[in-house]
């Protein structure tokens, strides 16, 4: 499993709750005051190492061992030395290099669009608090462990991450413990028993796929010079969250609501092929579909604490719609095959096709100007990808765009989508001709580039001609939305 959970009965930080025995309080005071006295000794004499410190650059944005975010519930900090930060990272980019102020920064804009998924407002009231600690990874497969700890009159959680992990575990890592803490609010002394792991896992890949440059800062992948550079090698589908799902559910059938109660380790770790993350995704959007499918979860989760499993709770919540576990798999069998079967249609405006266009011929990019400050994110053509970026980043990124232009060429509006399949055309052209170009075949694979860059460029000039002349003549397509595709 990707996730440990723990539970103290009391709390691990007794120094918080203030109280000592009567007769050592007179210690206690002197003791505080030698403290105090030393901790204004060691501020006095940093303030006089800051100019040297900040002329030879060892005082900066990334060097910062604790961070709070701007909310003050989550706490991060570095319990151990931490490893290189422009370690070498592994082909897949998946894997995000987390920081402790970054962190701070990231988990804050997580819990922001994991409470529009369930309805509640950005600022929303939250009661226990969030320490997250980072460790040096030993692997990307380390498991997180998040414990949980009674103090005073709250429940606060301690999530255990290492500083490199795979994007699903690190997602999968604060959606349990922001789900968690929302569920606990009103548990009183005994915390609740378990959130299930399709809403977790559903919840983490919906927030993914509709805002993943914006939860996943992660630290500069390589230094050039004076600028910090991490590309971001995925896909935008902030216009159809649920694209990486039906990709999968269209050649694997989704799990059973049974399968998705149960999942193993390796399953939640993709190792099925995405079968369960793509199910648990759609499985709670469909869930939201309902009426007041929102509210419906949101009272599941509030329940948890006062029945001993989910399934008693998730009953309850949504009694008007299932009545039985029969009652779920049926109409979940009837949403798999709505959805495998009614791929979205032509229902994008003209002024909307322009726009998804423009994202799927460009690169999503981040640069920092210097590691001290957070990212920018900026967008790149196609033909400044081809050019920068090395051959298996560059082939994995291309691999995505064939499958993005394929799947929203019959969405987009009649002229553009004919030149979405000549940018598909031609970039999967480019990998087949020459996936991988060898070094005895460098000659070939230059031609090979030069010609796509061409055929790229060409496509461009026609876009910019179509949009211009379609412009003039204030062509506007019917705007319309199939009966089955309800916003969520």
């Amino acid at each position: 499993m990707a996730l440990i959970f723990q539970n103290d009965g009391v709390s691990s930080r007794p120094e918080r709750l203030g109280t000592a025995p009567t007769g050592s309080r007179s210690i206690g005071n002197q003791q505080s005051a030698i403290r105090n006295i030393l901790s204004l000794l060691g501020c006095l004499a940093w303030l006089m190492c800051l100019p040297q410190a900040q002329a030879q650059g060892r005082i900066s944005f990334s060097d910062q061992t604790t961070a709070a975010s701007i909310s003050g519930q989550f706490q991060v900090s570095s319990v151990a030395p931490q490893a290189q930060w422009f370690r070498a990272l592994p082909p897949n980019t998946n894997v995000v290099q987390l920081k402790t102020t970054l962190l701070a920064v990231s988990a804050e804009r997580f819990k922001t669009a994991l409470w529009r998924q369930l309805g509640l407002p950005a600022n929303a009231s939250w009661s226990g608090k969030i320490y997250l600690r980072l460790h040096p990874a030993a692997a990307y497969d380390e498991t997180v462990t998040i414990a949980s700890t009674r103090f005073l009159d709250r429940w606060d959680y301690a999530v255990d991450l290492p500083d490199m992990l795979r994007s699903t575990r690190y997602a999968r890592a604060l959606s349990g413990v922001l789900l968690l803490e929302y569920a606990n609010r009103h548990a009183g002394e005994q915390p609740v028993a378990e959130v299930p792991a399709w809403l977790v896992d559903g919840l983490a890949q919906e927030v993914l796929a509709t805002a993943g440059p914006q939860v996943l800062l992660s630290a500069p992948r390589k230094l050039g010079g004076e600028m910090a550079v991490s590309r971001i090698n995925r896909s935008e589908r902030g216009f159809d969250s649920l694209a990486a799902a039906r990709r999968v559910l269209q050649n694997t059938p989704a799990l059973t609501f049974d399968q998705l109660s149960w999942p193993t380790g390796a399953q939640m770790d993709g190792a099925d092929g995405g079968v369960y993350l793509a199910s648990a995704q759609l499985f709670q959007s469909e869930l939201l579909t309902l009426k007041n499918g929102r509210e419906k979860l949101r009272a599941m989760l509030a329940d948890l604490p006062a029945h001993l499993n989910w399934q008693t709770a998730f009953f309850h919540a949504f009694g008007a719609d299932f009545q039985r576990p029969l009652d779920v798999e049926k109409w979940w069998a009837l949403r798999q095959v709505n959805f495998v079967q009614h791929a979205p249609g032509p229902s994008w405006t003209w002024t909307e096709s322009v726009a998804r266009l423009e994202e799927l011929t460009s690169v999503l990019v981040e640069t920092r100007g210097n590691p001290n400050v957070l990212p920018d994110h900026a967008e790149v053509s196609l033909q400044v990808a081809l050019r920068t970026l090395q051959p298996g980043p560059r082939d994995d990124l291309l691999r995505q765009k064939v499958l993005d232009l394929g799947l929203c060429e019959f969405r987009l509006a009649p002229p553009l989508g004919g030149l979405a399949d000549g940018y598909r055309v031609a970039l999967a052209d480019f990998l087949g001709e020459n996936p991988k170009p060898a070094t005895a075949n460098k000659r070939a694979g230059r031609a090979n580039l030069m010609v796509t860059l061409k055929r790229l460029d060409q496509l461009d000039v026609r876009r910019r001609k179509l949009e211009t002349h379609l412009n003039q003549l204030k062509i506007n397509l019917p705007d319309f939305t199939p009966a089955n595709e309800q916003p969520h």
